[in-house]
């Protein structure tokens, strides 16, 4: 309810006003935020590249981690070069890719070579635990950052950022976490926690919003559920976080513009905040 409050608060000074007005790109005249915003691809799921183009202009946030979804990765080098047009065009920053799942060194090696083509520095990934060396390998070969995610308590690889945090501390630098911070309190963990204690590897971040700290908690528009936004950018600052922060937005996938615009409005208010 406090998350909520203060977004309420922040709407009635104007800060999030757009919020209710999603066929219009979001903060126009908005002073910068704290942190670069952007988009889990696969909140995008049910559209093609034109049209997930088009909700983000709308949205405006500008970056961009792409899911195979929309460019899958055995792509030729002429579509890859098509789709990284469009985006240019677009305005749209890809910044890395993934969610990648590596179950075999084929895999990893297709995904490194997929983010190579396609021009980023990072691979949010999953590679299986016995690949995890294999994995590390590439990043000093390719110079390729791995961000790795972790999905929850039903997850057998990854449950929460501990279990990949104590697989790969003493690895490669450039080896790291990509947090999703729904799954994380649905492990019953708190987020604010994990920025600082794995501040050293935390690499990108996946923004959501569910409704308990339960492993049957469902995701909710930002700022709705039980993750206290508040604490969780107060730790970001603290850490120095230099990544982006991606919302992941996985509920009315089919028609998920308004939540999305909810959820976005909710973080910039209180980034601002």
């Amino acid at each position: 309810m406090k998350n909520r409050r203060s977004f309420l608060q922040l709407s009635a000074l104007g800060i999030a006003g757009a919020v209710a007005k999603p066929s219009f790109a979001l903060g126009s005249f908005e002073a910068p935020t704290t942190f670069p915003l952007g988009f889990a691809g696969y909140s995008f799921a049910r559209f093609d590249i034109d049209k997930m183009i088009a909700m983000l202009q709308k949205l405006n946030v500008k970056n961009l981690s792409l899911k195979e979804i929309h460019l899958p990765l055995n792509s030729s080098n002429e579509a890859i070069e098509a789709a990284k047009k469009k985006f240019a065009d677009g305005g749209i920053n890809v910044y890395t890719v993934g969610v990648i799942y590596m179950r075999s060194k084929e895999a990893v090696d297709q995904a490194f070579e997929y983010a190579r083509k396609v021009g980023v520095e990072m691979i949010v990934g999953v590679p299986n635990q016995d690949l995890l060396s294999y994995a590390e390998a590439k990043v000093k070969e390719t110079n390729i950052r791995l961000a790795i995610h972790n999905h929850g308590p039903e997850d057998k690889l990854y449950p929460s950022p501990k279990d990949i945090y104590d697989r790969i501390k003493n690895f490669d630098p450039r080896v790291g976490l990509c947090i999703d911070i729904g799954h994380t309190l649905r492990a019953g963990v708190l987020p604010e926690r994990t920025v600082k204690e794995y501040r050293d590897r935390l690499f990108d971040l996946h923004l959501k919003d569910v409704t308990a700290m339960a492993k049957d908690a469902k995701v909710i528009e930002i700022g709705r559920g039980a993750i206290n936004y508040p604490a969780f950018m107060e730790a970001l600052k603290k850490v120095n976080y230099k990544g982006v922060c991606s919302v992941e937005y996985e509920k009315d996938m089919t028609d998920p513009l308004v939540g999305m615009a909810e959820s976005v409005g909710f973080v910039k208010g209180i980034m601002r905040g």
